[in-house]
């Protein structure tokens, strides 16, 4: 590529700033209180993927029946990380757009997809689930590349910091808040919180402090 054909894809700068709160019952969460689920057809393009390789055990290996399957199970694979990652690129498109600065906590994305005690939640959207359909590390990997396109500011703040137990208004941290608890009400200045938006408002208020001032949290 010549010099001249490098375009400045700089977005025009907008006052708007996000947190996101990357979870097991969603998707994600931002700090405007909105919640994003993976689309409805993940979940039957994964029922369609294990009746794939139920089929697909019951053959003999070697076999024409057994090759017909398998390929039938590569390409249930296939149309599965293509529809992700469509979804994926669509949704940090969107938040790139709307927002000047994004932040997100720098999270163990491993330890996450591995949790043994989500939730409750439907069939095929446990800590499994989501986290194989939420891909969040291509997530951030795209918010990350498309930010510097765009002229947009992402910030990470550190996977330690207890967005979830610190309530948003007051500042007070709670000792313990299971996963499974979902809605709590402060201790000390008794405001009600969906456990994920409270999460996605602390995470941009740190993110805040850590663009202006250089915080670390």
């Amino acid at each position: 590529m010549r010099v001249n054909d490098i375009r400045d894809l700089s977005l025009k700068p907008t006052q708007k700033q996000v947190g996101i709160d990357l979870g097991i019952t969603s998707l994600l969460t931002t700090s405007d209180g909105e919640k994003f689920a993976n689309p409805k057809n993940f979940n039957k393009l994964h029922k369609k993927l294990r009746l794939a390789q139920k089929s697909l055990s019951r053959k003999t290996k070697g076999s024409n029946n057994y090759q017909k399957a398998r390929l039938k199970v590569a390409k249930i694979h296939t149309k599965i990380k293509d529809s992700r990652l469509d979804y994926t690129h669509k949704l940090t498109t969107q938040l790139i757009r709307e927002n000047q600065r994004i932040v997100v906590e720098d999270l163990a994305v491993k330890n996450m997809v591995k949790n043994h005690n989500p939730p409750p939640s439907p069939p095929g959207r446990g800590a499994r689930g989501v986290g194989s359909d939420a891909n969040w590390s291509e997530l951030v990997r795209q918010l990350e590349y498309k930010a510097e396109w765009y002229g947009r500011e992402l910030v990470k703040i550190d996977r330690y910091f207890p967005s979830s137990k610190r309530c948003s208004n007051c500042g007070h941290v709670v000792e313990k808040l299971p996963l499974n608890i979902r809605e709590w009400d402060c201790p000390e200045c008794s405001s009600h919180h969906d456990r994920d938006i409270n999460a996605s408002i602390n995470i941009l208020a740190a993110g805040q402090a850590v663009s202006v001032c250089g915080a670390r949290f």
